[in-house]
Formats: structure tokens, C-alpha cells, sequence
């Protein structure tokens, strides 16, 4: 009798679960912990831009060009948030036509099922989170990579004009980008096994590289080299390096789309990668300079905030440590002595930061993902994934330089690119805005 009592009541437990499962597996398809994470991350993202990418550039160009720079950060993010509702969501992960190791159009872009964000409702999902979390968390990252391009014109280019190349610049390259790497099989380099966790290639060589073309094609500002244009207020550029700081934990960690291990560890690689770069910068200054600056530790962080950002879901702490040094030395050579050799007028030093650090951060991916250095594992091994990992940095850099000089060769003989000699002279502040940042 008592094995029967025993039995029922096992076959009563059994019947309840198989009662309660549908539910049960309904309640698992939204997670609020996850939820609750991503709404955070998007914040954080957002306030990379603004404040934190606005006051950075800001406090770095002249005092009559501080208004020019927070309004073109400002603009744009409200210029791609439309954008990205029109049709830019819709291009960079609409998978129709998509299969693993095929490839066609749909392979480089995405299509228009989801123009207007149409099937975004409050019941669709992405994974274990609203969809509407997921795309507003990818629309701020598609609003940050334009914004840092800024940095390579500053004090020089039309607003009108900027307004129009970031409107192509977003729908020809930025978009086609996110799709080859992250929209899943049958993307390009999806395909091919490339590494990019939050945007090595996606944001930050895509945007420097876009940099560099622009401001060769603008040409120098007047008076570059030989007059001297520091930055005028370094307060509000070390708080602006602060907040894209504590704003990339949401970039970084915020790309493992989950409240869980991925994102703990993408949280503490990417501090140990910041700090020692901006340590590593400030000595490589001291030693060649004499002195240590503000500006060059606030550059040191950012260099190795970009540099971590596509291993941060990928490597451990040592590997983190070594990225850090890396993009530490490399950011500060590029940012000084190739750009002095080169002679471009990369104006807040997009390219040798964003680039430069982007490149040195994809690559070496490939190498402290392996296990041997603490990170997740490699399955194509060392050289294979080195391999992969350099090809997608050609790619990058061949699609953005080549389409960049396009869209801003037809901006040039359509709109013009460049304020006039006289507009310049007397700052964007003024002359394209009616307005000054400071009262004399």
C-alpha cells in the first residue's frame, strides 16, 4: 500500500509538470532578468554619445568650434534614430534569403520586411528580450559609429553636408556591415568565422577608416601644422572620457544580449584593457615627452576601450591585459608619429584611436580567444583564426575607404564639402549656428 501511495504520488507530480510545462516554457521565452540588463546597456550606450562622445570631441577643438561639435553629435542621433526606424533595422537584420555558406545579395544586406520597424510589437521577442529592446539597443550603436567620424573633420566640414554624407554613409556602409557580421548564417564573414563580439570591425575600423577618407578629402585646416590648435577646455574632454568609460561596460557587455557570465566577463575584461592602456599610453608619453597629460591618458582609455571591444566576449583577463598594452603603445605612435609622417588632418585622431585600435583589437583576437591564454577556445586554432580575423580587417577597410570616397566625391561637386576660408576662420560656432559657446 505504501509503495502505491508512493507511486501515485509520483505519477501526480508527473501529471501536475505535464500540466504546468506549456506555461512553464512559455515564461521562459521572456527573461526579465535579461530584459532588465539590455534596457540598462541601451542607456549606457546612449550616453556614450551624449554626453560622452559630445563633451570629449568638444573639449578638444578650439573654443569658436565647441557648439559646432556637440550639434553635429547631437543631430545625428537624432538623424540615425530615424533612420534606423525607416529602414536601417530592417537592412541590417532582416535574414530573408539567408543560408549558411551561400552567398548572394543577402548575404552583404539585408531586405525591407521590417521597414517603418513593422513586426516590432510589444509581444515580439529577440532571444530572451523584447525585439524593441534589441533594436533600440543596436540603434544606439548605429548613432555612436557615424558620431565618431566627426571627430576626423572637425571645425571644417558643412553642416548640411555632413547631415546628408551621415544619412549614405549609415545606408551604404554602416548597415551592410552589421549585417555580414552579426545578422547569422549566410552574413559574409558570419560565414567566414570571424570574431567581432561588440564592433572592431562594425563600429570602430568602419568609422575610423571613414575618418581618415574624409579628412584627406577635406584637406587641412587653415593654419594646420604650423599654427598651434590645443584643445581649449580638457575638463570637459577627461569627464567625456569618463562617461565613454562607464558607457562601454554597456557596449561590450550588453553585446552578450544576456544577464550572464558572457557579460560578466566582457565587463572585466574590457576595465583591465581600459586601464592599462590609458597606464601604458601616459608612461609612453612620459618617457618620450617628459611629462605625463590629461589628454594623452583620456586617449590611452579610449584606445583600449576600442581595442577590446571586438575580444571582449572571446578572451580572459590575460589576454585583456595584453590587448591593453598593445593598443596602448600602437594608438600612441599612430596618433603622434605616423600621422605627423603621414601629414593628414585627422583632427581629434579618429583613425589613429578608433582604426588603428579597431585593427589591433581584431587581430589579436585571434589569438587570446585560445584557451592558452585564458580565453573561450579557438576551433579554427591560432593561425587559421589569425587568418580570418585579417581578412575581415581588409575587407572592412577596402568596403568603408572605397564607398566613403564615393559618397564624398558626389558630395563635393553636388553641395560642396568645406566652409569657406572666411566661415572658418571665424568658427563653425558662429557661422553655421548664429550662435557662441561662451560669452566674452
Amino acid at each position: 500500500m505504501k509503495k502505491f501511495i508512493t507511486n501515485y504520488r509520483g505519477l501526480g507530480l508527473l501529471a501536475t509538470l505535464l500540466i504546468m510545462l506549456p506555461g512553464m516554457a512559455s515564461a521562459q521565452e521572456l527573461d526579465t532578468g535579461d530584459t532588465a540588463w539590455m534596457i540598462t546597456a541601451t542607456v549606457l550606450v546612449l550616453m556614450m554619445t551624449i554626453p560622452g562622445l559630445s563633451l570629449f570631441y568638444a573639449g578638444m577643438v578650439r573654443s569658436k568650434n565647441v557648439l559646432s561639435v556637440l550639434m553635429q553629435c547631437f543631430a545625428i542621433t537624432g538623424l540615425i534614430t530615424v533612420i534606423w526606424m525607416l529602414w536601417g533595422y530592417s537592412m541590417a537584420f532582416d535574414t530573408t534569403g539567408m543560408e549558411a555558406g551561400v552567398f548572394n545579395i543577402n548575404s552583404i544586406v539585408g531586405g525591407l520586411g521590417n521597414v517603418f520597424m513593422s513586426g516590432i510589437t510589444v509581444d515580439s521577442m529577440s532571444g530572451t528580450i523584447p525585439e524593441s529592446v534589441f533594436a533600440t539597443f543596436q540603434m544606439t550603436f548605429a548613432i555612436i559609429t557615424p558620431a565618431l567620424i566627426v571627430g576626423a573633420f572637425a571645425e571644417r566640414m558643412k553642416f548640411s553636408t555632413m547631415l546628408v554624407f551621415m544619412t549614405l554613409w549609415v545606408t551604404i556602409c554602416y548597415v551592410p556591415m552589421v549585417h555580414m557580421v552579426w545578422a547569422g548564417d549566410g552574413g559574409l564573414m558570419w560565414d567566414w568565422g570571424v570574431i567581432d563580439f561588440a564592433g572592431g570591425t562594425v563600429v570602430h575600423i568602419n568609422a575610423g577608416i571613414a575618418g581618415l577618407v574624409a579628412a584627406i578629402m577635406l584637406g587641412k585646416r587653415k593654419g594646420y601644422p604650423t599654427t598651434a590648435m590645443p584643445p581649449h577646455n580638457l575638463t570637459y574632454t577627461i569627464v567625456g572620457a569618463a562617461l565613454l568609460w562607464v558607457g562601454w561596460f554597456g557596449f561590450n557587455a550588453g553585446s552578450a544580449v544576456a544577464a550572464g557570465g558572457s557579460a560578466g566577463m566582457a565587463m572585466l575584461v574590457t576595465q583591465i584593457a581600459t586601464a592599462t592602456a590609458a597606464i601604458t599610453w601616459m608612461a609612453v608619453e612620459w618617457i618620450r615627452h617628459g611629462k605625463p597629460s590629461v589628454l594623452g591618458i583620456a586617449s590611452g582609455a579610449v584606445a583600449g576601450l576600442v581595442a577590446i571591444t571586438p575580444a571582449s566576449g572571446s578572451v580572459g583577463p590575460q589576454g585583456a591585459l595584453y590587448i591593453g598594452v598593445a593598443a596602448g603603445v600602437g594608438c600612441f605612435y599612430a596618433a603622434t608619429t605616423l600621422k605627423r609622417a603621414m601629414g593628414y588632418d585627422d583632427s581629434l585622431d579618429v583613425f589613429g584611436v578608433h582604426a588603428v585600435g579597431g585593427i589591433i583589437g581584431a587581430v589579436l583576437t585571434g589569438v587570446f580567444t585560445a584557451e592558452a591564454f585564458g580565453g573561450t577556445g579557438l576551433d579554427a586554432g591560432i593561425p587559421s583564426q589569425l587568418w580570418i580575423q585579417i581578412k575581415s580587417v581588409i575587407f572592412t577597410i577596402l568596403y568603408t575607404g572605397i564607398l566613403s570616397a564615393i559618397i564624398l566625391k558626389v558630395l563635393d561637386v553636388t553641395m560642396g564639402l568645406r566652409v569657406s576660408e572666411d566661415e572658418e576662420q571665424e568658427g563653425l560656432d558662429l557661422s553655421a549656428h548664429d550662435e557662441r559657446g561662451y560669452i566674452l
